[in-house]
């Protein structure tokens, strides 16, 4: 079973479905509403570089080379104190998509300033 949303799926659905999904479950949220997931360490960083739907499905999918990959290119990772002030302060509004337990954000206003 896989928890993807709100949702969780009994059956595994095929890759163009858990997009279609996913897409459904993503929206655009201010950094102000995530402060409390940021605090636990659940917020995902997501390079506006990658599509936030590829990844999204490749965390639901535990595709661990996957995200090694994209961690040693610093394109998935941690929020650092850093960046979280600098969306705080500039009241950022980013893409988000849960994969419970995780919140997978993208800034795609500021391209090359992650």
């Amino acid at each position: 079973m896989t928890i993807v949303g709100n949702v969780l799926m009994s059956t595994t659905p095929s890759a163009d479905e858990l997009k279609a999904k996913l897409n459904l479950e993503t929206s655009r949220i201010g950094w102000h509403d995530l402060q409390t997931y940021y605090a636990r360490g659940h917020v995902v960083r997501v390079s506006p570089d990658l599509d936030l739907l590829d990844v999204a499905a490749e965390l639901t999918a535990d595709n661990r080379a996957r995200f090694e990959h994209w961690m040693s290119d610093d394109q998935v990772g941690d929020v650092s104190p850093e960046l979280a002030r600098a969306w705080y302060d500039r009241h950022a509004q980013l893409w988000a998509v849960v994969v419970a337990p995780w919140v997978l954000v993208q800034d795609k206003d500021r391209v090359g300033l992650q």
